[in-house]
């Protein structure tokens, strides 16, 4: 019962901090990791069973196969040069640079714990950014590179440790056995997510229901992490390969089970994610004890490599966004010339470091093979959690004023493209409206079908900007005629249901379609 209570409690939380974060002008992530630390003072949220291989494998493959679902693969290509400077160049610096800062203020750790501390902050999370960006609507440029990078640097710093890890409980190091580690655990990873990437494509072209198609998408990101993780291999790249080419096969999903999917993974990724906040909070007051206990130099050496982090981030970002365009002009041409100065400085800034960090700083074994305990596994723990909240409440805290202050905005190049490829689709489907009713008698609604798209693309497109009004003015009275229309069918059918003229089922399915028409109205 206690369990069922703290996970009540969980849940309750989740719903009433996401809304009140808004009006308190805190970023939500910040405020659920807030609320996870007052959730501490109830014993039995304090005692439920929170694994760190939970967050792993448990939220991390649905996650990054919904990260890899909704990425702009155009967008991902035309800036690969910036996105993987940040999420390889920028986690290999990283890396080194927080073991040689690590290494100077704790001497005493081991320099195979140090690069493993690095390798475990070096990932940034990107989603505590994203929920920011989304609101304020920053050019595409921007939220395409910061996404591309989330969705690359978490599989690069998870090999670091998955690597690290290795040669510590070997203790032997040697470039030739790096090297060859990292080609397997990156290579045999990639090819894992091309291989269930068309599976799961050749799955969904058979799949019609929408509750069997979300469970063959679930199941897609965790076979693809357990198979990989039975080799031993990055079950990272494997989730977001396999995401990226089931992506890119979408249209081979039922129109139906493919609405339904991005709702269904519309919901989960927010649960997901939110817990995922309240997880740093749950478990921050307690290591913050045991760190304590270890004397202040532990959290002078927290803040010394919080601040290398910040600072090697915000470093690196101002000569590769700039230095490789200088030199080569077809770079230049292809990314759409140079960034714009306040760019750069939000990318260099979205370093928030996340649940992801602490799970694989929690994840390393305590104990090596011999019996001993694993060489500075708790000074790795305490670093990742000053990292963690240093980022969170500074980077992560000053995102909404310093987008305003930059003046950043959307550049409209999305709302183009939309405008031009709905011009596009009207066209398209009027011409076929027409060559059809050539070939058969078609009644009087098909006509008005057929006048109602030609005020749509009207209103997008002619030449005359009295015409372009009178078509939006009919539409628009056509929308609210429709929606007034739809409203109180959905007034009549509560009545036949409450009167007894039908039962619940059909009262459902009768309001799904309903439901339906609703949307399509709203969407318009």
């Amino acid at each position: 019962m206690d369990t069922l209570q703290a996970l009540t409690l969980v849940l309750g939380t989740l719903a009433v901090v996401t809304m009140l974060a808004p009006r308190l002008r805190l970023p939500q992530p910040l405020a659920l990791a807030l609320a996870g630390v007052g959730l501490t003072f109830v014993p039995s949220v304090r005692e439920l069973p929170l694994e760190p291989e939970l967050i792993l494998a448990g939220f991390l493959p649905p996650l990054l196969y919904a990260d890899a679902w909704q990425t702009s693969w155009r967008d991902f290509r035309r800036w690969l040069r910036p996105i993987l400077m940040l999420a390889v160049g920028l986690v290999a610096v990283t890396i080194v640079t927080v073991a040689v800062v690590a290494k100077w203020f704790l001497p005493e750790l081991p320099w195979t714990a140090c690069f493993i501390l690095g390798a475990v902050v070096s990932p940034t999370d990107t989603v505590a950014v994203q929920s920011v960006l989304e609101r304020l609507r920053v050019p595409r440029r921007m939220t395409a590179i910061l996404g591309g990078e989330s969705l690359v640097n978490d599989a690069t710093g998870l090999v670091g440790v998955q690597i690290g890890v290795v040669v510590a409980l070997q203790g032997v190091f040697s470039w030739t056995s790096v090297a060859t580690q990292f080609a397997w655990v990156a290579g045999i990873g990639i090819a894992l997510g091309f291989v269930f990437g068309f599976v799961f494509t050749l799955a969904n072209r058979y799949v019609r229901d929408p509750a069997v198609a979300f469970t063959v998408s679930l199941l897609a990101p965790y076979l693809a992490f357990a198979t990989a993780s039975v080799l031993q291999v990055s079950g990272v790249l494997a989730v977001v390969v396999a995401g990226a080419v089931v992506a890119w096969r979408v249209h081979v999903i039922a129109p139906a089970a493919r609405l339904s999917l991005r709702a269904s993974w519309a919901q989960l990724t927010f649960l997901l994610n939110g817990l995922c906040f309240l997880y740093i909070g749950l478990r921050s007051p307690c290591l913050i004890s045991e760190a304590a206990h270890r004397g202040g130099g532990l959290w002078q050496a927290g803040l010394a490599v919080s601040a290398a982090a910040i600072a090697t981030r915000i470093l690196c970002c101002w000569p590769s966004a700039y230095l490789p365009l200088r030199l080569s002009a077809t770079l230049r041409q292809r990314e759409g010339g140079y960034p714009k100065p306040g760019g750069v400085m939000l990318v260099s800034w979205c370093g928030v470091r996340g649940a992801v960090s602490l799970a694989a700083a929690l994840a390393i074994p305590m104990w090596t093979p011999a019996g001993g305990p694993f060489p500075g596994r708790d000074e790795i723990v305490a670093c990742t959690l000053a990292v963690i909240l240093v980022t969170l409440v500074l980077q992560g805290g000053t995102l909404f004023p310093l987008v305003r202050l930059l003046g950043l905005r959307d550049d409209g190049t999305t709302a183009h493209e939309m405008r031009a490829a709905r011009e596009r689709l009207l066209q398209a489907g009027i011409a076929r409206l027409d060559a059809f009713c050539n070939e058969h008698s078609c009644p009087v609604a098909v006509h008005r079908f057929r006048e109602s798209m030609a005020d749509e693309l009207a209103s997008l497109k002619a030449d005359d900007e009295a015409e372009r009004m009178r078509a939006a003015q009919r539409l628009a009275v056509s929308r609210d005629v429709r929606t007034a229309v739809a409203a109180s069918q959905e007034t009549a059918l509560l009545r036949l249901r409450d009167a007894g003229s039908i039962d619940d089922e059909a009262y459902n399915k009768l309001l799904l379609e309903l439901d339906h028409a609703m949307v399509d109205v709203a969407r318009e």
